[in-house]
């Protein structure tokens, strides 16, 4: 399973970007097994970083974890971007979260159940079992299809519909995660640090 490490500059000025990359290298120090796997560079300046999320197959020690999960602080001795701005506090979080584990989908997985399709259609789709429910046992997901006379066609279409249903599943999965870590760009709390980092920006 992979590790995700996502340091943002939330919504802040080009400092708080600055701090990402000078951030990043610091936690570079501390988990040397993680490798950049996406960044945000900043629109205008070089060497900055909206975000940067890091990556590793390896287990990250709680301990590391406890001590840079949060908002860190980077105070700078030096402003090269604005000299004589008097703020010298600038603020980035740290947000570690799991892989998204996606469904893997195995056709001895699947059970096909038939039954009656009912309604209209005739005798043979009353009294024959041509319809044909496809269940992903792992989940519960399930479809049923009455579309056809046949119940091979009817068992077709429902295995498509079921990989089609699952699909949307993933999907959804990671839709979600996607909207937790870009959430974590605007619920990025200025204050309370719980590490702090003083030097040149």
């Amino acid at each position: 399973m992979k590790h995700y490490i996502q340091i943002t500059a939330g919504r802040g000025p080009v400092e708080c970007a600055r701090a990402v990359t000078l951030v990043a290298r610091e936690l570079l120090k501390a988990i040397p097994s993680i490798q950049l796997a996406d960044c945000e560079p900043h629109n205008q300046v070089d060497g900055c970083f909206m975000s940067m999320t890091f990556t590793t197959t390896e287990p990250i020690p709680q301990s590391i974890v406890n001590d840079w999960q949060g908002t860190i602080l980077w105070r700078s001795t030096k402003n090269p971007y604005r000299p004589g701005h008097k703020r010298s506090n600038w603020f980035v979080g740290i947000n570690f979260f799991e892989e998204v584990e996606l469904l893997r989908i195995e056709e001895s997985e699947i059970v096909y159940e038939t039954c009656r399709s009912g309604g209209k259609g005739g005798q043979n789709v009353n009294k024959v079992e041509t319809a044909v429910r496809a269940i992903h046992t792992p989940t519960g997901l399930s479809v049923k299809c009455s579309d056809e006379r046949s119940q091979s066609q009817n068992k077709s279409l429902a295995k498509e519909r079921l990989l089609i249903k699952l699909r949307q599943h993933n999907d959804k999965k990671i839709a979600d995660s996607q909207v937790v870590q870009w959430c974590n760009h605007d619920n990025l709390e200025r204050g309370n640090p719980v590490k702090k980092f003083c030097g040149s920006l």
